[in-house]
């Protein structure tokens, strides 16, 4: 019986729109499994959506619709966008199934029974967003949230409680024998210090909130939606129903997870775990996030990465390449496009497409398409054998850059081994002798190389590891092959398929012109109207001629000025979030648009009567000042 490995992404939040990070994810555990799959193991993949919680209340409410026909809309963004990716899932749960809901609600009744969860009051300050009570340790400037920023809400409730605090010391010493059971090394440094810290009791229910798992025998409660979600993991693989999968299954149980959720996958979720009397997982993997071409990602901003877009621009295999080659899997990492086009240009169409396309030909010019059947270099076979030894360790480790560092340098052996063997020159030497015999040699190697490259980049690129494989004139499918019995030279004579390239170059200059034009144009796509208002409803705001007198910054603040401005009838001062997009020297003496009724507002620090009117880009890259066309008294209305 083969080897299980079960693997998950973390269920994605269904309010949210798929971006990079979800791509990242779940391309990440992709292309682990379709390793495991092609090493013999019994590989079982589990991603899904959260569906429960006060943003899709809300957002449902708003849209006129109850909560659970807006799931049953949004979700679905996730399954497209995992079948764009060609992603290799074995289940997709949704925490509004039955299947998963029964789960929670026999769990949450085991805990009740053994004691372990207990009524009590809650009082804090909680963040909608987020959906979490934020300690006030943790409380951010101006009573924030310090994850998304906005203003906490002085909560209080009756609760249900979980003593997670029963089970640290457990949960401690099974991180301190499983030294592996936080990746990387960093995140479980910081989990085992915030355990030793000490963990609060947890609360794990609410009384304000209607959509959610209601409690067995206490149905105005209903089950908190992090404790909800964490459960998916053991209800998709029969934790109630089917105890033979899941016995199989979760041992060797691995969650890949971003970074701002570890706390709630290495603590919360182990503890409960000890408590219902099962293992925790055997190992909890934390990536980094994604920052855009330097900048932190933002919807105001509009450089939120869209992984549809970036598929369906540079190719499905390219953008899943480059997302796991760009950055040691764990730390942070930052998206450019220019890079992907690097990436392409060089990876792909210099070192990938050339090997093929020069080894084709000169099988074509030679020998006809037919790959000679004989013996394959041994220095360059026990090269291919090193090659897929190195790579495991670093399967397990998830250091996906340095398996494809790896493949990259045999690539870059077999482009070498042209160099060195020059068969172009080898075919004139052996024209007039015996026959071309180092030159098939020679030949048989490099389609060697091209094969066992086609199953070592299967992983990350499918589609891409069967079009090479079918230019080498092979049937099937390259994910189905099990590497361990793909052995040298045992493919006998075949015939090439030499066909289209498998990645042209990009044209820089060309790419550039694109993009540049593309950055000044406001897509349709991209127009967000506001509701319709009356006349009247417009006539209320009063907007007037002003002249900026001067201009300073305020301190600690990056993105704000404060602008002493000139109505002519009185002097005001605003502040204003353009400091990126304009010096000092460049706004004193324009005379702008202002908004002259807007209620004053004290924005860090600075009382502000007024704000400015401006026009900016859609992804915010450009900004310009309303101004006027011709000199018009300071003060005078603009309608």
């Amino acid at each position: 019986m083969n080897k299980p490995y079960f693997l998950t992404t973390p269920i994605y939040y269904v309010n949210d729109i798929p971006h990079i990070g979800h791509a990242y994810t779940t391309i990440a555990g992709d292309v682990m499994c379709r390793y495991k799959r092609m090493k013999g193991f019994d590989t079982f993949y589990l991603t899904g959506t959260d569906e429960h919680g006060q943003k899709i209340q809300q957002a449902a409410d708003e849209k006129g619709i109850t909560p659970q026909q807006l799931v049953d809309i949004v979700h679905q963004n996730f399954r497209d966008l995992w079948k764009v990716l060609n992603i290799s899932y074995d289940d997709f749960i949704r925490t509004t199934e039955p299947r998963h809901e029964l789960v929670v609600q026999a769990m949450f009744k085991k805990l009740m029974d053994k004691g372990d969860i207990y009524k009590g009051t809650y009082q804090g300050l909680y963040c909608v967003p987020c959906e979490t009570y934020v300690p006030e340790s943790n409380v951010g400037e101006g009573n924030t949230c310090p994850d998304c920023k906005r203003t906490l809400i002085p909560m209080q409730e009756e609760s249900y409680f979980f003593k997670a605090s029963k089970y640290v010391p457990v949960l401690i010493e099974h991180y301190e024998k499983n030294l592996k059971g936080i990746i990387p090394q960093s995140r479980y440094n910081e989990i085992l210090s915030f355990l030793r810290s000490g963990v609060r009791d947890q609360s794990v229910s609410r009384t304000t909130l209607k959509w959610g798992i209601p409690i067995p025998g206490d149905e105005k409660h209903v089950v908190y939606v992090w404790f909800d979600a964490l459960i998916n993991y053991a209800s998709a693989i029969g934790y109630l129903y089917d105890r033979v999968k899941f016995e199989k299954y979760w041992k060797e149980a691995r969650h890949l997870v971003g970074k701002d959720i570890i706390r709630f996958h290495c603590v919360i979720w182990p503890l409960m775990l000890l408590a219902l009397g099962e293992n925790p997982p055997a190992a909890i993997i934390a990536h980094g996030w994604w920052t855009v071409d330097g900048e932190k990602m933002s919807k105001s901003r509009g450089n939120v990465v869209d992984p549809f877009k970036m598929a369906e621009v540079y190719g499905v295999d390219a953008f899943r390449y480059f997302l796991l080659r760009e950055v040691p899997f764990g730390n942070d990492g930052d998206f450019s496009e220019r890079a992907l086009v690097g990436r392409i240009n060089s990876d792909l169409a210099n070192d990938l497409g050339n090997l093929l396309n020069r080894t084709l030909q000169m099988i074509v010019n030679y020998f006809e398409g037919k790959v000679p059947e004989v013996k394959a270099d041994q220095e360059i076979s026990s090269i291919a054998a090193e090659v897929l030894k190195k790579i495991d360790p670093y399967y397990e480790e998830f250091a996906f850059d340095e398996v494809l560092k790896t493949i990259w340098a045999f690539i870059s052996r077999g482009n070498k081994y042209i160099d060195e063997t020059m068969p172009w020159k080898l075919a004139k030497e052996e024209l007039n002798s015996e026959g071309y015999l180092k030159l098939a040699q020679v030949l048989r190697t490099l389609y060697e190389i091209l094969r066992m490259t086609a199953l070592l980049i299967s992983p990350f690129m499918p589609d891409t590891a069967n079009r090479l494989w079918a230019q080498l004139g092979l049937a099937g499918d390259v994910s189905t092959l099990k590497l361990d019995e793909q052995k040298w030279d045992s493919t006998g004579s075949v015939k090439v398929n030499k066909a289209e390239v498998l990645y042209p170059r990009i044209d820089i200059a060309k790419w550039e012109e694109s993009r540049n034009k593309k950055d000044d144009e406001v897509k349709v796509d991209q127009i967000i109207h506001e509701e319709m208002v009356e006349i009247e409803s417009f006539r209320k705001l009063e907007l007037r001629v002003a002249q900026i007198d001067a201009v300073s910054e305020i301190p600690k603040v990056k993105k704000l000025y404060k602008l002493e401005i000139d109505l002519g009838y009185e002097k005001r001062v605003i502040v204003s979030g353009i400091r990126e997009y304009f010096s000092p020297e460049e706004l004193i003496g324009k005379r702008i648009v202002v908004v002259a009724n807007l209620k004053p507002a004290k924005i860090c620090g600075v009382e502000s009567k007024g704000m400015l009117l401006a026009a900016s880009t859609p992804d915010h890259n450009k900004l310009t000042l309303v101004t006027l066309d011709k000199d018009i008294p300071l003060g005078s209305r603009v309608s």
